[in-house]
């Protein structure tokens, strides 16, 4: 290790973002030569209510060795097939974003193209007929994906819904094993370097002074360092997505739990419901303009479906992004860097992003700017991309019944948003990129999911005569109902791979 190398690395606050980035940088990192200290403090807490993720959650576990069955068992986990979305394009409409392909290729045709094809000559099936995870994720069933592609069960991809207030003690198992060292402390001082305003040391209430070399901050949505001692600035995206509090409640479960998370539209927001092993995540998330807090509350608490286990929480945010996540010698991962609310269960993914950047381009104590560019130029991207689609919701509904909704509905969007809507409804293309959480099977989901149909079609798509593409479709709707069918509960799957401890909260 030469002279100029990071040797210490300090990371501010716990919680999800805080634990994920020390497991990583201590498992990429040696950390003979090196050192990773967290400070965290329990009068502070976390706010530890984004139980659901996406599948590349499963990339970062696999990267660390984690072992998945213990991992589920221990954060009380079931998994994950999609997002199922109610009364968003209109009350009583209902559509699952599966992690997985709809239908299959004919003639080098893609799928879509054969179904607005179809359509236009009467068929009445729907675009998620053609979807395993959708089939399977109604009837409350599961089984891990298979690499034979020619096999309907290697058509799909699953995510976890887990405790999150479990996952950071169980990361924090894992990084101290591998030498990160934890602080119980309260920083009440960020002292900055005079001649370049680098951050040179933190502050703890005890008075004690902890230098570093890299400062990672994991401090919410506060930003201890990259805001409040940096002045990086904050771009708020509140005109798109108009949401700005939440208030959340774990509750007794019911039935047995299913794969997949549902995002029910109400008058002012949605509410989100996570099943667990032990219980199930709610949460309504709203717009203040449109609903008192007490009125939301109220609301979320009708819609349970058991028991409320504690008092709801309200939490307050903004939506939008620090204007640098890398500035000086300071990295900001987690609601640090910035917010988008969990509609689409993004909020872990960010952070996942951020770390796996932050690791590919690790410094030395020069701090290249061409680094902090570059991966400010991509976590850029990230948000915006994840932005886009996440308006898409919002903007692309017929609701009137309600104003959150009459504004959603005739909105200004971002540009590129727009560019992207455009390109769909006029011939059923998806803009597709390098960098980008979601892909084209994602963007299929939510647009016909919410009404939005091409007006043309492929016209490659009429090389292959009606009657054979019409006969391709059917086999394939009976093939995925009955690959569903012969699948088992998610209960029994998970009974027999990775059951809880502990079946109560």
């Amino acid at each position: 290790m030469d002279e100029n190398s990071v040797r210490r690395i300090v990371i501010v606050g716990g919680g999800t973002a805080g634990w994920m980035t020390a497991a990583a940088l201590a498992h990429k990192l040696t950390t003979r030569q090196r050192t990773i200290r967290l400070i965290e403090s329990e009068e502070i807490g976390i706010i530890g209510v984004g139980e659901a993720t996406v599948p590349h959650i499963r990339f970062f576990n696999s990267t660390l060795g984690i072992d998945e069955a213990d991992f589920m068992r221990r954060t009380r986990a079931t998994f994950k097939l999609g997002i199922e979305f109610v009364n968003w394009a209109r009350i009583g409409d209902a559509y699952i974003h599966p992690f997985g392909a709809f239908g299959r290729d004919i003639g080098d045709v893609g799928f879509l193209h054969h179904w607005v094809r179809l359509r236009g000559l009467g068929d009445a099936s729907s675009f998620f007929d053609y979807s395993y995870p959708v089939a399977a994720a109604k009837l409350g069933r599961f089984t891990r994906p298979v690499e034979d592609p020619r096999s309907i069960f290697s058509t799909f991809s699953y995510a976890f819904q887990f405790d999150a207030t479990l996952y950071a003690p169980y990361l924090r198992d894992y990084a101290e094993k591998r030498g990160v060292v934890r602080t119980e402390g309260r920083v009440v001082d960020v002292q900055l370097r005079g001649e370049d305003g680098f951050v040179e040391a933190l502050v703890l209430a005890g008075g004690e002074r902890v230098e570093g070399d890299l400062f990672v901050d994991c401090s919410g949505f506060r930003g201890l360092i990259i805001e409040q001692a940096l002045k990086t600035g904050y771009e708020e995206w509140s005109h798109w997505l108009p949401c700005d509090r939440a208030v959340a409640v774990p509750c007794e479960p019911v039935e047995p739990s299913v794969a997949y998370t549902r995002a029910t539209a109400h008058a002012a927001g949605w509410q989100w419901r996570i099943p667990l092993q032990h219980r199930v995540g709610n949460g309504y998330v709203y717009c203040s303009r449109f609903v008192s807090d007490e009125d939301a509350r109220e609301t979320l608490l009708y819609n349970l479906e058991g028991r409320p286990l504690t008092e709801p929480r309200l939490l307050r945010f903004v939506t939008g992004r620090r204007r640098k996540a890398w500035n000086r010698n300071c990295v900001a991962i987690g609601l640090a860097g910035g917010f988008l609310e969990p509609l689409e269960s993004t909020s872990i993914h960010l952070a996942q992003a951020a770390i796996m950047k932050l690791v590919e381009l690790f410094p030395d104590r020069s701090f290249d700017p061409a680094d902090l560019d570059e991966f400010n130029r991509v976590i850029e991207l990230e948000y915006e991309r994840v932005r886009d689609f996440i308006v898409l919701h919002y903007h692309a509904t017929e609701r009137s019944d309600a104003p959150l909704w009459d504004y959603c509905r005739t909105m200004s969007i971002p540009e590129t948003l727009a560019y992207k809507m455009e390109l769909f409804r006029e011939r059923g293309y998806v803009v597709k990129y390098k960098e980008g959480l979601f892909l084209e099977p994602s963007w299929h989901a939510v647009y016909l999911g919410q009404r939005i149909i091409p007006r043309r079609y492929d016209p490659l798509a009429d090389n292959v005569p009606a009657a054979e593409a019409r006969r391709s479709l059917q086999d394939l709707r009976e093939m995925i109902r009955r690959a569903a069918e012969a699948t088992p509960t998610q209960s029994a799957f998970i009974g027999q791979y990775c059951p809880a401890a502990m079946s109560v909260a």
